[in-house]
């Protein structure tokens, strides 16, 4: 695709970025047949190429309209169009430049503003959010079941096991997860013991920094970047081997921390030894699995639930990992369903579910349909989002996959 950018953005670090994604787009479409707001509206400009388009038309000097901002916002950014694109578009990092360009251009309404800028204080202050939530769950009962089915459940935390091994890695906690699934984390720590690695939470770290980044806030992003660095490379720097993290949406951001911070002269260095190091905990598990393998084998049989597994967009198309998840639960005795459509978004996509509910209640009713279609005992995920997401509409329990391993493992 030849461009033609503006002169007030042709030279930047974002402008440099975006003529060399948008070179890269042969207008093949794609992108299209995976696109899961083009498949429910059926408009080009609600595709990866046409919002290509509307990208490429404002960077060359176009006028900007809130219809920009209105086809850039109900992308999900599920990256399922990267997964599919023949020509290698960075599609979500286009997205990011583009988008903070026309909120830059068009600005927001001051309702629009306060609700993106709540969201954010909202989920990001732990004992704000868990006070909320524990009022929600109190008053349930008064409110209509279409609501009430929307409040996340009470979910135990479990035992954390004590530090007793030479190998050690680290866990990012998370914002929203410790508060709505605390076991997630334990479960994840107890498995790890069983094979020799003692899991370690940094306290200071916080968000990985995805919700001020897809809510339009980058530099509240990078802040919540550099703190994470900051806290985890001492850590790194006294033999911790990874940067272990159980929600995959935080996992792609966290590997995206040497992009982001590549023209930071104090950061560039240590983020992209923190990209490097950052681990999606299938990944761990999964260097472990002679060792799991040797631990189902002393299991007595028991019959065992069969599993339909959602992969989030962020494990499939973010972080690039298929199959793993599957693997290991296969490993482990269960029987794994069959689910249509798989590389299809549930709709939850970060805050995407509460910005654009239309949208995401379409999406979340196709995938259920999906993921129930072989009457599963179970649903597993690998993403919190997704979890509490798909357990608002789901007939079956929803659980994170760690959960479900380390109980076959007691």
């Amino acid at each position: 695709m030849q461009t033609h950018l503006a002169d007030s953005i042709r030279d930047t670090p974002q402008g440099q970025e975006a003529d060399s994604i948008l070179r890269k787009c042969v207008h093949c479409g794609f992108c299209l047949a995976t696109c899961p707001t083009y498949s429910l509206l059926g408009d080009e400009l609600d595709s990866p190429r046409g919002r290509i388009y509307l990208i490429k038309q404002m960077l060359e000097g176009a006028p900007v309209t809130q219809k920009t901002q209105r086809h850039l916002d109900r992308c999900l950014t599920c990256r399922a169009c990267e997964t599919t694109c023949p020509s290698g578009v960075q599609y979500g990092r286009l997205l990011d430049i583009g988008r903070e360009v026309v909120d830059k251009s068009v600005g927001r309404g001051v309702f629009e503003g306060i609700k993106r800028s709540a969201l954010r204080w909202g989920l990001l202050s732990p004992v704000f959010f868990s006070t909320v939530l524990a009022c929600a769950r109190a008053g349930k009962f008064l409110l209509p079941q279409v609501l009430a089915r929307k409040i996340p459940r009470q979910r135990p935390a479990g035992v954390w096991p004590r530090a007793q091994h030479a190998r050690t890695m680290l866990l990012l906690d998370g914002c929203v997860q410790p508060v709505l699934v605390p076991n997630i984390n334990a479960a994840a720590a107890r498995v790890l013991d069983r094979v020799g690695i003692s899991l370690i939470k940094a306290d200071q770290a916080g968000c990985c920094g995805a919700i001020s980044q897809h809510l339009g806030a980058p530099g509240d992003a990078v802040q919540h970047m550099k703190r994470n660095i900051d806290v985890w490379s001492p850590y790194l720097e006294s033999g911790a081997e990874a940067i272990v993290i159980t929600a995959s949406g935080c996992g792609t951001q966290v590997q995206e921390y040497g992009h982001y911070l590549r023209n930071d002269p104090a950061y560039a260095g240590k983020a992209a030894r923190v990209s490097a190091l950052a681990r999606d905990v299938s990944q761990v598990v999964a260097g472990e699995q002679e060792r799991l393998r040797a631990l189902f084998k002393q299991l007595p049989a028991a019959p065992l639930p069969r599993i339909a597994f959602h992969a989030p967009c962020s494990l499939q198309h973010g972080l690039k990992i298929s199959g793993v998840v599957e693997s290991i639960l296969a490993d482990a005795g269960f029987q794994l369903t069959a689910v249509p459509d798989s590389h299809l978004c549930c709709g939850s996509a970060g805050t995407y579910s509460l910005l654009q509910p239309e949208l995401s209640r379409q999406l979340l009713s196709n995938k259920v349909t999906a993921l129930e279609s072989d009457r599963p005992d179970a649903i597993a995920t690998a993403n919190i989002g997704c979890l509490t997401h798909i357990d608002t509409a789901a007939t079956r329990q929803v659980r994170h996959w760690i959960e479900i391993l380390d109980e076959r493992l007691r």
